[in-house]
This record gives structure tokens, C-alpha cells and sequence, in this order.
């Protein structure tokens, strides 16, 4: 199945992925869920919100177990990502299948939409606006780099953007959500283990920093003449690393726009977008109220800390250690996900990593051994299997 993902949304040039939100990749990558849920005879719905889920099952009979995770990408992004999650779900099915197994409640699996916020700057759009924690009117006037709003954009997929919301019938269909994800780190490395549990998210968010000058000629321009915003902008990038070991925390400006964007003029604007995260919230907001000294900064968006349920977590490593003959170790992350922001609205949650070789994600480098992806299809299985008994 990874294999018939490969070339979607595939740079031809880097290698890495672009599978923007709504964007003809997306598209196809939605027709390939819809493919293997009719394979498998499962009843696939997509809700209000773009979210899919394919259904072994009736939910509304009785809450249900549901796994999956996401299918689009960061830019330039690696190919494990979130289709890992997607493709193991569908292979743990095969797998209790295969054994004859059959659940006693209801087992879906699930692609939430616009996970990583490529498009429109707001991670986990779908389950943020499935749960109600994103406004819909604020997410329909987001606007992506061509300036084309959610709603445009929504509109010209056939979705009908007023329908956007809360959505707490879908969501109430969710007894038990268990998300598999590639390790965005070395963690499982170092632990010498090929799979493990999640503990917590740390808390993080998005921040736009706005630095305003005068445009003007770059070669006619004396430098005691300039309002240069590039300066200001380089200046609190350092700013950000030194006071990010302080804080004990991670700070990363990734992301910029310059204005008029000509190599001979002098920016009028530079806009730039800080990610912070950290073990605390305490930490992370001081961070960004340094930062934010004598700048014009807007959050954009913010996910508290997420501690996953104690015993649930338990449970599932458990059984993903029976399933594998091994211990399962729990560790945290500083990765956010849609298994977060379900957790935060009340759904029992947990998270399933599969070991990361060299660390590095949200790039082409990004990878996973067969191996240690067929392990996490081993202990996913396990999970549902107790889960649905």
C-alpha cells in the first residue's frame, strides 16, 4: 500500500512530498482511502468536515475503536508521515481478519484532513474543527499562499463550506481512538525498541511575527537611509535559539514571507512564523512573551499539553507487547497530532510510535524499516484486538 502512495504528490527533483489539503494530490490520495475501504467491504463516510472514515461496522449501534491517522504532508516531507498510520490501519484489519477474528464493537478507520496545516497554517484542522476547538468561521477565512480562501478552496472540491463545525454526532462515534505514527525523533533509536507508546504532546503553537519597514532600491538606497524589517526579523530569529535554551524549550522560525520579494528592493514587509514547544506551558509562553517585545505578533494556533490516558496507555502497550513478545516502552513527543486533539475533547486515546532509524522527519529523508513498520502492524493489531474484544 505504501508503495501505491509513492509517486503522489511526489517532487520529482527532491524526492520529498507536497499533498497540500484539497489540493489534486489530496484528492487522489482520497480516492485511494475510498479504493480500499469498498476492497474491504467497509462503510466509508466523510463528515462534515472532510475528515473519511471507513467503517467494520455499525458506530451508531455503539461507540467504536478507530485507528488511521493523516495522508497529506508538510512541504517537501517524507513518506511515512501519516500515510504510515493510514496504511497500517487498513494492514492491522487484514491481519485480525486473516485470524478468523471478529469484533464485538464497532472498528473503523479514520483520515483526518489538513493534519499538518501546509495550506492554510493550522495544524489538525480536522479534528480541531470536529471537536469544536476551531472556530469554522475563522478556518473558512484562512486564506492559502495564492490567496485563495478555505472556503474557495472547499467550494471548488464540491464541499459545502456552511456545513464546516462541530460535528458531535460524528465524534461521539469515537469510543476509543488509537493512532499509529512514525517516531519524529530518536527516542525508540536510543531505547533499542522498534515500537512504543506515547505518554504526551508537548504543549506548542504558532505564532506570525510581522516586521514593517519602507521598500525601497536596493542599490540607490544608503544604509543610514534604510527601514530594513529584514534586520529586525534575522535579529529575533537569533533572538529565538539563545532565549530557547534558556527556557528550556525549542523555537523554530520555518517559515517566511518577504515582501515585494525582489532581489534588488529592500522588503516593505517580512513576515515570519515562529513553531515553540516545550515540556511545560509555562516555559513555551515565556518564550513567545520575550519574543514578542517591541514586535506585532498574532497567535495562530495553540494545543495544551496532552497527557494520554494512564490506563488506556497501558492497556494498548500490553498488548502491543504481547502481540510483538517484547516490552513497548512509553515515551513523549514534541510532535502534535490529531490523537491530541481528540484526547483534549474527551476522547480516550492513545498513540503507537514505530521506530525512526535516523530521527529526521518533515523531510525526504525521512524513513522507517520494513521491519519495524510490520512490528507496528503487529502491535497495532494486538491493540484492537483487545480493544474490541
Amino acid at each position: 500500500m505504501l508503495e501505491d502512495l509513492a509517486d503522489i504528490g511526489r517532487d520529482p527533483g527532491t524526492g520529498g512530498y507536497v499533498r497540500d489539503a484539497w489540493s489534486p494530490a489530496d484528492m487522489r490520495l482520497r480516492e485511494w482511502f475510498a479504493d480500499q475501504a469498498a476492497r474491504r467491504g467497509l462503510d466509508l463516510r466523510e463528515d462534515r468536515n472532510g475528515n473519511l472514515w471507513a467503517w467494520w461496522g455499525d458506530p451508531s449501534r455503539r461507540p467504536g475503536v478507530v485507528t488511521g491517522s493523516h495522508l497529506d504532508s508538510v512541504r517537501q516531507g517524507g513518506a511515512f508521515d501519516g500515510p504510515l498510520g493510514v496504511v497500517s490501519a487498513f494492514a492491522a484489519l487484514d491481519l485480525l481478519r486473516s485470524r478468523g477474528f471478529v469484533p464485538g464493537r464497532p472498528l473503523g478507520v479514520a483520515c483526518f484532513t489538513d493534519e499538518e496545516g501546509a495550506r492554510f497554517g493550522v495544524p489538525c484542522m480536522g479534528s480541531r474543527l470536529l471537536t469544536g476547538v476551531l472556530d469554522p468561521g475563522r478556518a473558512l477565512a484562512l486564506t492559502d499562499d495564492a490567496g485563495d480562501t478555505l472556503a474557495d478552496v472547499l467550494s471548488r472540491a464540491g464541499r459545502k463550506p456552511e456545513e464546516l463545525g462541530a460535528d458531535p454526532e460524528t465524534l461521539g462515534h469515537v469510543g476509543v481512538f488509537v493512532e499509529l505514527h512514525i517516531e519524529q525523533g530518536r527516542g525508540l533509536v536510543d531505547l533499542g525498541a522498534p515500537v512504543g507508546v506515547a505518554s504526551a504532546i508537548w504543549p506548542h503553537g504558532r505564532w506570525r511575527f510581522d516586521f514593517r519597514g519602507q521598500a525601497n532600491h536596493a542599490g540607490t538606497t544608503r544604509l543610514e537611509d534604510r527601514d530594513d524589517p529584514m534586520l529586525a526579523y534575522a535579529a529575533k530569529v537569533l533572538a529565538a535559539r539563545e532565549a530557547a535554551v534558556r527556557h528550556g524549550v525549542v523555537a523554530t522560525f520555518g517559515k517566511v514571507r518577504v515582501s515585494p520579494n525582489n532581489a534588488n528592493a529592500i522588503p516593505g514587509l517580512v513576515t515570519g512564523w515562529l513553531d515553540a514547544r516545550g515540556p511545560g506551558e509555562r516555559e513555551v509562553r515565556a518564550l513567545v512573551a520575550e519574543l514578542a517585545e517591541g514586535a506585532e505578533v498574532r497567535e495562530e494556533s495553540w494545543t495544551p499539553v496532552v497527557d494520554f490516558d494512564l490506563g488506556l496507555r497501558e492497556r494498548v502497550a500490553r498488548a502491543a507487547g504481547r502481540g510483538l513478545g517484547v516490552e513497548v516502552p512509553a515515551l513523549p513527543t514534541g510532535a502534535g497530532h490529531d490523537a491530541g486533539i481528540l484526547a483534549s475533547a474527551g476522547v480516550p486515546s492513545a498513540m503507537l510510535f514505530v521506530r525512526n532509524p535516523t530521527g529526521i522527519s518533515h523531510s525526504p529523508d525521512e524513513h522507517a524499516e520494513r521491519s519495524d513498520c510490520e512490528a507496528g502492524v503487529t502491535a497495532l493489531a494486538a491493540a484492537l484486538e483487545e480493544l474490541t474484544r
